[in-house]
């Protein structure tokens, strides 16, 4: 873009994608949301299975055409809720992700900008509060855990005590949530406290953060630890077991940005190691 951002911005937290709601209007921001994708199959599921007790209770033909109409009503009305909320939320997140800069826009431009990270910030929890306020779970929490990282920059103290509180509960939302607090307390230079929190999400096994991701986190703390070996076998491990992915073709799986980086780290702070990895074959093996 044209434009520059008046400060530099620090890690992002990571953001639970949201799927757009279906839509006839064009050229929309259409969002992704990994652990939501299948919630219209679920609806579409459930609203089968009542129409399917409905034939089975044999109270005459009225009572099954009654059933039906009530399995449709109640269909289309979480559907067009879920697709309320996620158009709500999808809203709330590109302001919290918009630009912020002080330089004019060109005439005509629509793009929503900020001058302050803070402006920006304030925008988007007033957004994600609405939200949370007018629509159930998951919107509610997805909402709260944007709310608390916004917070983060306004008043930073808040924002932790309300990660933390997510933090302490289950699901995708307290995984981001503990992943998001390791990072604001390695940013505090509290690395004891990233190293328990990044241990917790690694050792778990269940998150939406990959756990390459993760351990990748932890060795560049275990890094600024002085903890060189603890660093040296997170990278090992995840550049070794990128390094054997193979697709269907049994051929090798590019490298992941992430892996990428692993290899390289394991190369500067223990070359003899990096060695280990073997190159992948380009063809299958006979």
């Amino acid at each position: 873009m044209s434009f520059r951002k008046k400060n530099r911005r620090k890690t992002r937290q990571p953001l639970p994608k949201v799927e757009a709601p279906e839509s006839d209007e064009k050229g929309k921001v259409q969002y992704r949301d990994e652990f939501q994708k299948d919630v219209g199959s679920r609806l579409e599921e459930l609203g089968s299975k009542l129409e399917g007790q409905g034939r089975n209770i044999m109270y005459g033909l009225a009572a099954i055409a009654v059933l039906a109409v009530l399995a449709g009503i109640f269909y289309t009305w979480n559907r067009r809720t879920n697709n309320a909320a996620q158009t709500a939320l999808g809203e709330a997140i590109e302001t919290s992700q918009a630009m912020v800069t002080d330089a004019p826009l060109p005439a005509g431009s629509t793009t929503k900008v900020f001058k302050t990270e803070k402006a920006r910030a304030e925008a988007a929890v007033k957004e994600f509060q609405i939200v949370a306020d007018n629509y159930g779970s998951p919107f509610k929490e997805k909402a709260q855990y944007f709310i608390a990282t916004n917070r983060l920059v306004i008043d930073r103290s808040a924002g932790i005590k309300e990660l933390e509180t997510l933090a302490s509960g289950s699901g995708d939302v307290a995984g981001l949530s503990k992943f998001a607090l390791a990072q604001a307390k390695a940013g505090e230079g509290k690395l004891d406290e990233a190293v328990k929190y990044y241990k917790e999400l690694s050792n778990s096994g269940d998150t939406v953060i990959a756990k390459e991701t993760i351990d990748f986190e932890l060795a560049q703390i275990y890094e600024k630890q002085g903890k060189t070996k603890e660093a040296a076998d997170l990278y090992f491990s995840i550049a070794k077991t990128a390094n054997e992915l193979r697709d269907s073709d049994e051929m090798p799986v590019p490298l992941s940005r992430t892996a990428a980086d692993a290899k390289e780290k394991l190369q500067q702070i223990a070359p003899e190691r990096a060695k280990e990895i073997k190159e992948p074959e380009l063809s299958p093996a006979s």
